[in-house]
């Protein structure tokens, strides 16, 4: 470790000690959550609820915003007390109940959302892109009191709901909203470990997992950016490496919700997060259009970003990105998939103002808070690292056989703490596979730690082996996606009789280029060893299957499984 690296170290436990010990503003304290004793805040909400009437304090700011629908704090109060009492009065919802939730993003999904689990009740977050097969599996899981949906997805699942209460939210929500005008929030008792959502997995291999997630582990997704935040802003003061004030910052924080709200990045991230900080939510209708996007932006003078998957380039190279005034983003955030060093250059000459506050983080709908995160000119210095680990969360890096390897050495990424999922909703052996003694939680992502810095290299399936070499697809990802012919790029394994498997990649080239296989061979070869470069090649015109994580469906580039979500 270099002086200067340990320097750096020492600036951050010196600000971590001072923001989180006995009377700090973040004072961190154990307590016994699901029988481990674990770090938590010791000033915190006891449940959403509680974090929901808190934010009555924001009066007549606005809080979500669609098209030409405005809704404030104070309103949205009024809306979920209405909701939650019609739940009550018409389906009996309460402690423990699922209600499921099938909608595009828009005002009616966090009023829902916030409803249900004001109650004690549980958000089943269904799949928008969900086809029929997938939303019956999901309602015979669940097995949900009642379903909310709109009226396209409702269609869709109009033969396999199984009798299920449903309701429309466009000829019904109305109604609903003025059924208990006066009403006030529910007060059923609600523990902090109490189940709050089922989030589906990515159900990138086999059907998705419900992982449940409880009214600690979203409050704490939160204060843990909250305070991971704090400290990072206080040491980039104190070593100067910080951008410059900014000399007029925005009265609110304007979120643009892109990513869907039955993912971590728009749920968590989004609805609590912006609840939280009193910011404000934009959400649009319809397929991603990268156009739409900047319109917004420039309209609404949206703040903060989150450029998930294929979203950020498609913006970032929209013919007519020039047009727009972006100068209100200030943040730019990358989740759900890694970023290349590439991707981030093209998203910092995009939104100059975000430049020097670039970030991702590192989580799942297993571990609900963000393992670890990255910002900054950190990020810059470190762009292939997924940041530092946050605080009250262990990570170790473990041998195939078990063994807690040390830093620099490569393995599977385990996580532990508080706000880990609870369980994966009627799965017993599905959860005891992930979560093991301790309630250590297996990722099933390799990685290792370096300098205090956590680096993913891929998900345990997708490593290839060569010849008895380990291949991590995500490496030669960012070198083909630093050619300037390659919009995006995904590298899978392919059977060999020979070598056990070979090395293939699959391109999208950037409009109106052709890149040849024998030039990219070339380009991956000055960096690369040999038995890393692609000896299979595929150029397609059409963009890579990604699901609503912003991650590459590789079953579906392998012919092993149908893109079948349907974007809408």
């Amino acid at each position: 470790m270099t002086t200067e690296v340990q320097e750096t170290a020492g600036v951050r436990e010196r600000v971590t000690a001072q923001l989180t010990g006995p009377g700090a503003p973040f004072e961190i304290v154990e307590e016994t959550v699901l029988g481990e004793q674990l770090p938590v805040l010791k000033n915190r909400p006891r449940s959403l609820r509680e974090l929901l009437e808190s934010s009555g304090l924001h009066g007549e700011r606005e809080y979500l915003v669609h098209e030409d629908r405005r809704i404030s704090y104070a309103e949205h109060l009024r809306l979920v007390a209405s909701t939650a009492r019609w739940m009550q009065d018409h389906h009996g919802i309460g402690r423990g109940d699922v209600v499921g939730i099938l909608a595009a993003n828009g005002p009616d999904w966090p009023i829902f959302f916030w409803s249900t689990v004001s109650l004690g009740a549980v958000v089943s977050a269904m799949n928008g892109w969900w086809t029929a097969d997938e939303i019956a599996y999901a309602i015979e899981r669940t097995a949900p009191k009642l379903l909310v949906g709109d009226r396209r997805r409702l269609e869709r699942a109009a033969a396999v709901t199984n009798g299920v209460a449903t309701l429309e939210l466009e000829s019904g929500r109305d109604a609903v909203y003025a059924h208990a005008p006066d009403a006030g929030l529910p007060t059923t008792p609600i523990e902090e470990d109490d189940p709050a959502v089922i989030l589906f997995t990515s159900g990138t291999t086999g059907r998705p997992k419900g992982a449940v997630s409880t009214h600690r582990g979203i409050i704490g997704f939160q204060q843990v950016n909250v305070v991971g935040g704090a400290i990072s802003v206080v040491v980039e003061a104190q070593e100067g490496s910080g951008g410059p004030v900014d000399p007029n910052p925005p009265e609110q924080q304007v979120s643009l919700a892109t990513a869907p709200m039955f993912h971590l990045s728009g749920l968590y991230a989004g609805i609590v997060m912006q609840l939280q900080l009193g910011g404000k939510i934009v959400t649009r209708s319809g397929r991603f259009d990268p156009g739409e996007v900047l319109r917004l932006i420039e309209a609404e003078k949206v703040t903060l970003w989150s450029a998930l998957g294929a979203m950020g380039p498609r913006v970032a190279t929209h013919p007519e990105v020039g047009r727009y005034d972006l100068s209100s983003i200030r943040n730019i955030g990358f989740g759900g998939a890694p970023a290349s060093p590439a991707v981030q250059e093209l998203l910092r000459k995009a939104f100059p103002g975000a430049s020097q506050s670039l970030g991702i983080g590192y989580g799942s709908s297993e571990t609900v808070a963000v393992v670890s995160s990255i910002r900054g000119a950190e990020y810059a210095r470190n762009p292939e690292s997924a940041g530092r680990i946050m605080p009250m969360h262990e990570v170790e890096i473990r041998s195939p056989e078990g063994e807690v390897l040390p830093d620099g050495k490569e393995g599977e990424i385990f996580v532990r703490s508080a706000y880990l999922m609870r369980e994966y909703w009627g799965d017993p052996e599905a959860t005891a596979r992930a979560i093991g003694p301790g309630r250590w939680l297996a990722t099933g992502d390799v990685g290792r730690v370096e300098n205090g810095l956590i680096y993913i290299n891929s998900r345990a399936r997708d490593m290839i082996l060569r010849s008895a070499e380990n291949v991590y697809p995500v490496e030669i990802e960012y070198r083909l996606d630093a050619h300037p012919e390659v919009r995006e790029s995904a590298v899978v394994g392919v059977d060999h009789p020979e070598l056990g498997q070979e090395v293939k990649a699959i391109v999208v080239p950037e409009p109106g280029t052709s890149p040849e296989p024998d030039v990219l061979s070339a380009w991956c070869a000055e960096t690369l060893a040999a038995f890393k470069v692609p000896s299979l090649w595929e150029v397609r015109a059409e963009p890579l299957p990604r699901n609503a994580a912003g991650k590459v469906l590789k079953q579906v580039l392998l012919g092993q499984a149908e893109a079948n979500q349907v974007e809408e």
